[in-house]
């Protein structure tokens, strides 16, 4: 019987759900990505080779899986056949098993000039964080209703006149509210076309084509970009995305049913880390924070930023797993924490008035203001990234593990202890 399985971060992103998914695609007969853009990464070792992808989904790099692009996913269309080039550079075949729906919102050159003109007027706590490449302006004209996608482009008479008129708006934006420079309209309506010719053979209507894939018996995998306490409705607002990485994201940024879904693997970072502004309870601005930054190599895919780490948190685990709904843990970088004497769990949070909590706030400003209430367990200083067993694991590093999962009340599936593709310990396989 097929299944389709969806894998989330459960965090602030970066917590490796590339390398999941790549393993998951062993059993999968294609993947899909659902939400988010070119903001996104995830980087794959493979052998010798690394590959970085920022929207081609992560099976792309296994034989015969055909990779899907959901209409929840704002296109940024020259970026995409700069990235799939660089693939095939390297030897991946990807045009005649990649697909992408014709309802993605486009990205075009006006949404990044927003979007930096915008972070550079901000100051201090009140800049986002952003990459500044036009998600949330891309997202920003979908809801309004006069954002461009993927179909209009095969319509160049119609793009062209609606074109000018977003464009007529942004740029009056951009000049005398953001006091920024404009954006060429002949420019963009030009790059477009030439776009548009390139990538027309790619496109098809996914949701159809993920029905027929899944009627046929064959496996589906539904990958997610950044995580869910960056989810624009359950994240820490403001300093989230703009779309929804969380499990419900998959079925609106795919088009397939819920009822389709039988399994949601939520990976977890066995340390936290956050690209960005915005609270973090257990960070750590000491040597052991920087000792986590240099050995997990915690430094963004996209951006090169140098990530904020530290302890994980089960308090925002435990709300992560409530709106996803987790049938299995996926724990990743466990590697990283090799040699260090002592490792830390937070399981409540103090707040100014001194109380405990382990509810997580929904308010962002009470979440700013909660300091860790933490859980010491040692550490372990074996190397085990050659591990392939539970048992066989250090048995500090297995009380670990464990201790996550009694936590938060869901099983273990999978555990990284690498970086390389095979260094994964595999309790079940969801799929």
């Amino acid at each position: 019987m097929a299944k389709n399985v969806v894998v989330i971060g459960t965090q602030w992103g970066d917590e490796g759900k590339g390398k999941i998914v790549d393993w998951l695609t062993d059993h999968a007969q294609g993947v899909v990505r659902f939400q988010g853009g070119h903001n996104a990464g995830h980087t794959l070792v493979v052998g010798q080779k690394e590959y970085k992808l920022n929207l081609v989904p992560s099976g792309v790099v296994r034989e015969g899986v055909e990779c899907f692009i959901g209409n929840g996913v704002v296109l940024d269309i020259h970026h995409l056949l700069m990235e799939i080039a660089n693939l095939e550079a390297g030897g991946i075949a990807v045009r005649e098993r990649l697909r992408i729906s014709p309802g993605c919102p486009v990205i075009l050159p006006y949404h990044a000039a927003i979007d930096l003109a915008r972070e550079h007027l901000r100051c201090g706590d009140k800049k986002i964080g952003t990459t500044g490449k036009g998600i949330g302006p891309a997202y920003e004209d979908k809801v309004a209703r006069r954002g461009l996608r993927v179909y209009d482009l095969f319509h160049p008479d119609s793009f062209a006149e609606k074109l000018r008129e977003v464009m007529e708006y942004h740029n009056f934006v951009l000049q005398y509210f953001l006091k920024a420079e404009t954006v060429d309209y002949q420019k963009v309506l030009d790059q477009a076309m030439m776009d548009a010719e390139t990538i027309k053979p790619l496109v098809t209507d996914v949701s159809a084509a993920l029905y027929a894939v899944h009627a046929a018996g064959k496996n589906l995998l539904f990958e997610g970009a950044q995580g869910s306490l960056l989810d624009i409705d359950h994240g820490t607002y403001p300093f989230v995305t703009s779309s929804s990485p969380t499990a419900g994201g998959a079925c609106q940024g795919a088009g397939v049913s819920p009822v389709d879904v039988k399994d949601i693997v939520g990976v977890v970072k066995v340390y936290t880390s956050r690209v960005g502004a915005g609270p973090f309870p257990t960070e750590l601005k000491d040597e052991t924070g920087d000792w986590i930054v240099e050995r997990g190599h915690e430094y963004g895919t996209t951006t090169g930023r140098r990530r904020r780490c530290g302890w994980i948190d089960i308090v925002s685990l435990r709300y992560a797993m409530r709106v996803n709904g987790y049938t299995g843990l996926a724990l990743t970088r466990l590697d990283v924490l090799n040699g260090l004497n002592e490792i830390k769990l937070c399981v409540a949070y103090r707040m100014p008035d001194g109380s405990v909590t382990e509810d997580y706030p929904l308010d962002t400003e009470r979440l700013s203001q909660a300091t860790a209430v933490y859980e010491s367990m040692p550490g372990w200083k074996d190397d085990i990234s050659h591990i392939r067993s539970l048992r066989d694991l250090p048995a500090a590093a297995q009380v670990y593990c464990l201790r996550i999962s009694e936590l938060l009340g869901v099983p273990i599936d999978l555990i990284s202890v690498g970086a390389e593709r095979n260094d994964l310990v595999a309790l079940r396989w969801p799929i």
